[in-house]
């Protein structure tokens, strides 16, 4: 005699089993999309985020906090690991700065469910690393935000190199990009694509440097790169095949990704260049410069394109931060401590606002829920709506007061990832 199992039951087993694999797929894919500095291609919008908690307090809505070691560069989801850089042992306290030869960089991965610590690969710097001026201690050593591929992790330290490890941790392989220093230290983070992993060396050896995934060997340079703290991208222009592109001093520039060509060049920002590119279908937003500029430019043409790709230029822009596109309008937090908006259609300025807390920004925009996110160097985040009339919904503080938040904060389904000088927060709706 068979035994039979109900229905119902069949189909709430069934139901649980798809919800389970539904559920660990959209983790796994949404993990891995905020791979990079500011997610997916350097946007800094969040997609599949859940429901994004509006304020939060050390009191209210802070699910855990994690103490971890010196360092400004933004958090990456991959996994189930909360990875980031950071320092110590050297330049931690500018008063007392200690002993140069014992400055240690860190590549740190702690718990994405509750912030336990799992595994910290600790390296050796490079004998050429600056001195703990003031200038270089304001964000200390370990500023540029690691890449993954998903299944290892990249992760620079400007004159100490590229580092390349697994997700348990361990030491694969370490490249040297050249030995340069200067004003405020490294801060341009890799990025992976393909087989290869790209990273500004402007500073370093005034290089793009493209290195093969899994040996670290150079595979192309290119040395004319002047004056940039900037993070390269990729885009993929209509009927075109991808772009590598690159925005320093004087020039914003497209390159093959496979070998390094130059396919086109635009005139660009006659000063240095921090900010990030940001990716519209074809049109690329580069903004910098001490005297604030940003242009748009349109991506897949050949040669010298100023004259018939260059949309629009305005002076008006940020000097560290990197804007954020959203339903037509280009958002910054600017780093003078002003919410910001233009008309990307043509550059034409929305608004100019200043924070209440007056506090400088090193952090960029990030966009989750139709929500934007500003994080302040004094642990306020100001959550204001996306649009093109200033909305602040609401203002949050974190930490202990002694602490800087440099970092752009990572999203993760349902809850916002913040680091500080001190520590990694985790906020959420509880």
């Amino acid at each position: 005699m068979r035994n039979h199992v109900p229905y119902g039951l069949l189909l709430k087993w069934a139901t649980f089993f798809l919800y389970a694999l539904c559920a660990t797929t959209a983790t796994k894919t949404f993990a891995e999309s905020w791979g990079r500095f500011r997610g997916p291609n350097g946007t800094g919008v969040a997609e599949n985020t859940g429901t994004l908690p509006v304020t939060w307090s050390n009191d209210k809505n802070l699910l855990w906090k994690t103490p971890v070691a010196r360092g400004s560069s933004c958090p990456i989801l991959v996994k189930d690991l909360i990875v980031f850089t950071g320092y110590s042992g050297y330049g931690e306290k500018l008063d007392d700065p200690g002993e140069r030869e014992s400055l240690k960089l860190h590549v740190i991965a702690i718990s994405r469910k509750d912030g336990t610590p799992k595994w910290t690969l600790t390296l050796d710097p490079s004998s050429e690393e600056q001195e703990a001026t003031p200038r270089v201690a304001d964000h200390g050593y370990a500023s540029p935000t690691p890449c993954t591929d998903g299944k290892k992790i990249y992760a620079a330290f400007g004159p100490s190199g590229v580092v390349c490890c697994s997700l348990d941790g361990k030491e694969l392989w370490r490249t040297s990009i050249g030995t340069g220093v200067a004003g405020f230290g490294a801060a341009a983070s890799p990025i992976a694509y393909e087989g290869l992993i790209y990273i500004n060396a402007a500073i370093e050896s005034n290089a793009l440097v493209a290195l093969d995934k899994d040996t670290g060997a150079i595979v192309w340079q290119v040395e004319d790169i002047n004056k940039a703290w900037t993070t390269p991208t990729i885009v993929t222009p209509k009927n075109r095949t991808p772009e590598l592109v690159m925005h320093h001093k004087e020039l914003i520039r497209g390159y093959d990704p496979k070998t390094g060509d130059v396919l086109w060049t635009c005139r660009g920002i006659p000063d240095y260049v921090v900010p990030g590119i940001v990716v519209v279908d074809d049109t690329l937003y580069c903004s910098g410069g001490r005297q604030n500029r940003t242009i748009a430019v349109r991506a897949g043409g050949r040669g010298d394109v100023t004259e018939t790709h260059k949309l629009w230029e305005v002076t008006v822009g940020a000097n560290v931060t990197t804007p954020l596109f959203h339903n037509g309008y280009l958002f910054w937090s600017h780093d003078k401590g002003m919410a910001q908006c233009l008309n990307a259609e043509d550059g034409s300025t929305l608004f100019r606002e200043r924070y209440e807390s007056r506090d400088r920004v090193y952090a960029s925009l990030v966009l989750g829920d139709g929500r934007l996110y500003a994080q302040l160097r004094d642990g306020t985040c100001v959550v204001m709506a996306a649009d093109p009339e200033h909305t602040i919904l609401a203002e949050n503080k974190l930490g202990d007061g002694d602490e800087q938040f440099n970092a752009t904060p990572a999203f993760d389904q349902g809850r916002i990832i913040f680091r500080s000088t001190k520590a990694v927060y985790c906020v959420g709706r509880k």
